[in-house]
């Protein structure tokens, strides 16, 4: 069983009138709310949280990328991952992931994770993603092209990784005569990859014809991830193997106190933050984004999605966030790990406004007080 702590990195200053006042925290929010002064604080202790999370024995760190909003100020986690790469000593850096359909070309991306690669001495996750909805109104990108580049992105990614260079790519979307990317990774014949899904049934069979791991995409139903998880599964078992539970990753929010009470008190109003302020507008499939097929199933579980809640019973109820004392933390982890069959675990620790010395303080219960217990349970359970 795997331990990552995983970061977003939003933005804590959203206006009080922001729920009458504006539609979205995505794309159309007026970057003048941004004050570069605070946001400079920001990206100081968001680092340091992740840098702690090595020195607390966590197996890895995570950081991804998104656009033009305040839900996650990280529109380029490279950057993030190169200082972790050399302030972090033995923790897994995943990069979840590169929106590589926005890379021109794509082996931009094989190439500054290679360097991360080399930088952290073999210890980058390389996550390779389509890019969320909004994003394609934000470079102005047809979405109806969205899986078709990130297919032709994705393979020449991994031939700029696997085959010796210099060789020539001509697809459809890029044309590039000379392919010779320096330098290259340590890890051979490529970093493993990750790819998060929202239940997309295309997404689900790339993965498993490719034996790579999925990572269910947060903040729906605990029934939303069995569904997706159980898919993925009998998808392997069409490709003729059986699924590793590290080949499944479960994100979701975590937050550690002394008490159950204690924890939600001092929680509960940045998780409201998130629900009501971040997650505005965060769900937009632009038409051709995804197939007729897998956007049924989607439009299933968003009836349940985090933003759908109103109490702390509706989050407790649906699994959305886990929060209480240890003992509480870690019993309720317990079982909806095993029942899921998952083998990573990405806790979002830090969460909405939530400040950096209660951040630090639940990253430091945990790993003290639920993740060695836990990781000695489910390791004879899932499958360590």
């Amino acid at each position: 069983m795997k331990f990552f702590a995983f970061h977003l990195m939003p933005w804590d200053r959203l206006p009080d009138d922001f729920e009458q006042n504006y539609k979205t925290a995505w794309t159309w929010l007026p970057n003048e709310i941004f004050d570069p002064q605070h946001g400079g604080e920001l990206y100081n202790n968001y680092l340091d949280q992740l840098v702690l999370a090595d020195e607390l024995g966590f197996d890895g760190v995570c950081v991804n990328e998104h656009h033009q909003n305040a839900y996650g100020t990280m529109p380029s986690p490279n950057l993030m991952a190169s200082i972790l790469a050399r302030q972090t000593k033995n923790c897994k850096i995943a990069v979840v992931g590169n929106a590589i359909p926005f890379y021109d070309p794509p082996t931009r991306c094989a190439e500054e994770f290679a360097m991360i690669d080399c930088i952290s001495g073999g210890r980058l996750i390389a996550g390779l993603v389509v890019g969320g909805g909004p994003e394609y109104y934000s470079f102005s990108k047809n979405p109806t092209f969205a899986r078709e580049m990130y297919r032709e992105a994705f393979d020449l990614i991994m031939r700029a990784w696997t085959e010796p260079g210099p060789f020539e790519h001509y697809g459809k979307h890029w044309k590039l005569k000379y392919v010779n990317p320096w330098p290259r990774p340590i890890q051979q014949p490529h970093p493993p990859i990750w790819i998060p899904g929202a239940g997309s049934r295309e997404t689900i069979q790339f993965v498993a014809e490719r034996r790579f791991a999925y990572m269910g995409i947060p903040y729906f139903h605990m029934d939303f991830f069995q569904r997706n998880f159980d898919m993925f599964r009998d998808a392997c078992e069409k490709c003729d193997y059986t699924a590793d539970p590290e080949q499944l990753g479960w994100l979701l929010p975590i937050y550690t106190a002394e008490t159950d009470e204690q924890a939600w008190a001092e929680y509960e109003p940045h998780l409201w933050y998130f629900v009501k302020k971040l997650l505005k507008g965060l769900v937009v499939f632009p038409p051709g984004y995804t197939s007729a097929r897998s956007i049924a199933g989607i439009q299933k579980g968003l009836q349940q999605f985090m933003s759908t809640c109103e109490t702390r019973e509706d989050i407790e109820a649906g699994g959305y966030a886990i929060v209480g004392s240890p003992d509480t933390v870690r019993q309720k982890l317990s079982e909806r790990i095993k029942k899921l069959g998952v083998g990573n675990l990405l806790g979002l620790f830090q969460l909405g406004t939530l400040p950096h010395d209660l951040t630090c303080k639940s990253m430091k219960l945990f790993a003290e007080k639920v993740m060695p217990g836990l990781r000695e349970e489910l390791n004879a359970t899932v499958g360590g």
